[in-house]
């Protein structure tokens, strides 16, 4: 199976700081940021690695990762020119995937403790043109995509209702997806929402109305280390030797 990693996108919500550098690259302990998704991938035996940056740090990523080598993994680079939305950075990898191929998808500012083995048994097991995607108990639901789930199934999300004023749940929908390559015709029949971009949650709500979107529900602490407040818990979490 590959991994994926998007690492686009422009950083607005950690501006100054994102004017120097992809917020991807911010250093969370020893390490940027984009180093832990790296690495949870290839704890989980995942090496053959896509990773979509923005055309912002191209040299910076390259001098980090190069062919991933160092890290003990394959890494090919794919830019996103502009910002499309998350479900447009990953049609990029459409290209190089085989028919039916099945793979895992990260948001590069997403951090957490779990390992990806047991939820990647999971949607093995899954039928083809399925999809499964991780939740996370949050307190702050409202800020998230926030799943309504089926009582009837346990296992099925009926839809995914983006920032809701009145979550019907108290969990989020995190940033770990996983896919086989039908995830693209998807991609293909949404429309770029009001702020012109192509989101992940429509595509997850296309999955959701023909009952084939699943979940699991991560164990450990996770964290989205995309505002101020985040990112400095993801420091604590982490520690100052990059350690999870």
């Amino acid at each position: 199976m590959k991994g994926i990693i998007l690492a686009g996108g422009t950083g607005s919500r950690l501006l100054p700081l994102t004017k120097m550098m992809n917020k991807h690259l911010i250093p969370i302990g020893k390490f940027p940021m984009i180093y832990y998704g790296i690495e949870r991938l290839k704890e989980a035996g995942i090496t053959e690695l896509f990773i979509v940056i923005g055309s912002k740090s191209v040299p910076l990523y390259v001098d980090f990762i190069g062919s991933g080598q160092s890290l003990g993994v394959h890494v090919s680079f794919l830019i996103q020119e502009g910002a499309g939305g998350i479900a447009q950075a990953l049609s990029l990898v459409e290209p190089f995937l085989a028919p039916n191929e099945r793979f895992v998808v990260l948001l590069g500012d997403n951090l957490f403790h779990d390992s990806l083995k047991p939820y990647l048994q999971q949607f093995e097991n899954q039928g083809d043109g399925e999809a499964l995607v991780l939740l996370k108990k949050v307190k702050d639901a409202h800020r998230y995509g926030v799943p309504v789930l089926d009582e009837q199934e346990p296992e099925r999300i009926i839809k995914i209702e983006e920032k809701p004023r009145k979550p019907k749940s108290s969990f989020c929908v995190t940033g770990i997806y996983m896919y086989d390559t039908a995830v693209f015709e998807h991609i293909r029949h949404i429309s770029p929402s009001a702020r012109g971009e192509l989101e992940i949650t429509d595509v997850n709500n296309a999955y959701a109305s023909k009952g084939l979107l699943q979940y699991n529900i991560l164990n450990g602490w996770w964290t989205d280390a995309g505002t101020y407040e985040s990112l400095h818990a993801a420091r604590i979490k982490l520690g100052r030797r990059g350690k999870r």
